[in-house]
């Protein structure tokens, strides 16, 4: 089965590389504000489907594209695929960007591919047996100090998302580690947090094709993976941290009540110790303080 979902991600980044070639004639549509779809993510999703169902005509597929529309829906064997994460990225020629395919048995993942096009890296895991990365056995890094550690995540974007919130955990990890990344594509980014590339990463809004590959990745490789809180049936709760076990424990520490788990009482203290760090929509040349009090108007004149 994994050789068959390593085939299907090769397939689908032969298409993903041929249209790289010349990115501004691929044709773009827009699902919502800052959420893109182009024709490279439809003829790359039917290719790992077409490899996978050739292998497999009974299991049943779940894709971001295509939802749940494709396969034998109600088999115990569940293809999750996300056929280009990193969509804005690709679309800019920005090279951060990969297919990510999983099996889940039973509603457990036990097999993983995450295949990176632009630098013929290939991750793969199976449950019980390690993770992969180009046949190199991978680990999750060593590092136990926060301080030293690199930590990647992904910026909000979607209308309804939690920036205020989101700018307070960002502020919270950033003054605790040696740098925070952002690339762009977040099964890479668990991939590379199975790799020994970063030591944590943490991030809102995903969805299960965008997780369930890496998550086997973190796992196989001896990270840990939940939510905010720590809990690791994290898959559909759109929270997700990930990281070595002593960096992912004081991840938890720093996210956990930012959690929509967390508590009533921890998320009315967390209210009140943070003003609103998205300054109002006032005059484009007001200057505002670091704390979102506004101190003065476009004319220099202190603001009332």
């Amino acid at each position: 089965m994994l050789n068959v979902a390593v085939k299907a991600a090769r397939a689908a980044g032969a298409i993903i590389n041929r249209a790289a070639l010349d990115v501004e004639a691929v044709r773009i549509s827009q699902k919502q504000v800052n959420d893109f779809v182009t024709e490279v993510d439809h003829a790359s999703e039917a290719a790992v489907i077409e490899t996978l169902l050739g292998a497999y005509p009974d299991h049943a597929i779940w894709a971001e594209e295509s939802g749940k529309t494709h396969g034998r829906q109600g088999s115990d064997h569940v293809w999750i695929i996300d056929p280009l994460d990193g969509t804005t990225n690709f679309i800019h020629g920005f090279p951060v960007y990969c297919v990510s395919i999983a099996l889940a048995v039973r509603g457990k993942i036990e097999q993983a591919v995450i295949y990176d096009p632009t630098r013929n890296d290939l991750f793969t895991a199976t449950k019980g047996r390690g993770a992969y990365m180009n046949e190199r056995r991978m680990r999750v890094s060593k590092r136990t100090d926060l301080r030293q550690c690199l930590v990647s995540t992904g910026f909000p974007f979607r209308p309804g998302d939690n920036f205020n919130n989101y700018l307070r955990m960002m502020a919270e990890v950033m003054q605790r580690t040696a740098g925070l990344r952002r690339p762009g594509a977040a099964a890479l980014d668990l991939a590379y947090v199975a790799a020994g590339f970063a030591d944590g990463f943490f991030e809102t809004g995903l969805s299960p094709w965008d997780t369930a590959a890496g998550s086997l990745l973190v796992t196989e490789a001896g990270g840990l993976i939940g939510n905010f809180t720590g809990e690791s049936d994290f898959m559909e709760q759109k929270e997700c941290v990930a990281g070595n076990p002593r960096i992912y424990g004081q991840l938890v520490q720093i996210l956990g009540k930012y959690s929509k788990f967390a508590s009533a009482g921890e998320k009315a203290a967390l209210r009140q110790s943070t003003p609103s760090l998205v300054p109002p929509d006032t005059t484009p040349s007001a200057k505002v303080e670091a704390d979102g009090t506004r101190i003065s108007d476009a004319t220099g004149d202190p603001a009332e």
